[in-house]
């Protein structure tokens, strides 16, 4: 039997719906939080087939290498940084890091478009508002249908923000299982009103209280926000993000959550006009990473959240231009 090892977030459960549809296989799940992205090690050494969607290659080198010296045949897919590539006959590997693209619609163009809107789906979690609207209509799909996906590619997206399971409303391997085999979202939302109406309402309500919130530093090019100690807050985080990157798009956000342990759980969002610069920002602190539109650091020392957020605004004032 195989492994299936990917996000929790909208963008790897629907890359692999898609994939699962095409290439139909009895597998083991490996998933977690959207943060969790370190998931190669939960992997055994003797599998023989791992598929690998939307968690980054440069976070599971050592990993990966054991699988491949253990003869495993890895199929890897994702958009996010991914260090140097390992050459071997074992790996199939497809890694573009374009800011305009990602994991679900990766897999969409190796499939040639065959579950067209669930790639949208992950499109629109992963906040390509412009590349999805723009696939959806040269798709010849409706504006309910477009409509529909994108609200379906949100709720899956928030779900998958938290410290642990316990801060989300449905566990990425659970809501998988109601997810694969369906051909269309829609054919899912059908059989699943109920589970779709419980994300809505959570994301809704702490969408609300989201909108109480006010920045602890702003400029005309960057912003941060400082969000409560609190599960509603780990899990609107990320949403946040897209959300004020798109009522914003010239200017840069940082989202910061407090976790557990004493850290901060943040989430970067570049100007969406000006998409790149995130992960290169990330990457200066540990656990940071990403890709150059969308970044985040899993556990920012609070020792260091100065040097964060006085890094943050020079950056993107220096990159306004």
């Amino acid at each position: 039997m195989g492994f299936d090892v990917f996000n929790g977030d909208a963008d790897g459960l629907t890359a692999l719906v898609q994939w699962r549809l095409a290439h139909p296989q009895a597998t083991t799940l490996v998933t977690g939080v959207k943060r969790d992205i370190a998931l190669l090690k939960q992997v055994p050494t003797d599998t023989e087939q791992v598929t690998v969607l939307d968690i980054s290659m440069a976070k599971n080198q050592e990993p990966l290498a054991t699988l491949l010296a253990s003869g495993a045949h890895v199929f890897y897919a994702d958009h996010h940084q991914s260090g140097p590539i390992p050459d071997s006959p074992l790996l199939d590997a497809h890694i573009h890091t374009r800011a305009n693209t990602c994991t679900a619609l990766i897999i969409d163009k190796l499939l040639g478009g065959q579950y067209r809107e669930w790639a949208l789906v992950g499109a629109y979690g992963d906040n390509l508002d412009r590349t999805a609207n723009a696939l959806a209509r040269q798709s010849g799909i409706d504006e309910h249908t477009r409509a529909r996906l994108e609200q379906l590619g949100h709720y899956l997206n928030y779900n998958s923000y938290g410290a642990s399971l316990d801060d989300l409303i449905i566990p990425p391997a659970v809501l998988y299982r109601h997810l694969c085999g369906f051909s269309t979202p829609d054919d899912f939302m059908r059989a699943y009103p109920d589970m779709v109406m419980e994300l809505a309402n959570a994301y809704q309500h702490d969408r609300e209280r989201a909108q109480t919130l006010s920045p602890e530093l702003s400029d005309e090019n960057a912003q941060v926000y400082l969000l409560p100690d609190t599960a509603w807050a780990r899990r609107i985080s990320g949403m946040l993000g897209n959300q004020l990157a798109n009522h914003h798009p010239d200017r840069a956000h940082a989202v910061l959550t407090p976790m557990p342990g004493g850290e901060w759980m943040v989430s970067i969002r570049a100007p969406l006009n000006r998409p790149t610069g995130a992960a290169q920002l990330a990457e200066q602190f540990v656990t940071g990473g990403g890709r150059a539109a969308a970044a985040g650091i899993n556990a920012l020392p609070s020792a260091s959240l100065s040097a964060f957020t006085d890094a943050f605004m020079t950056h993107f004032s220096a990159h306004a231009d």
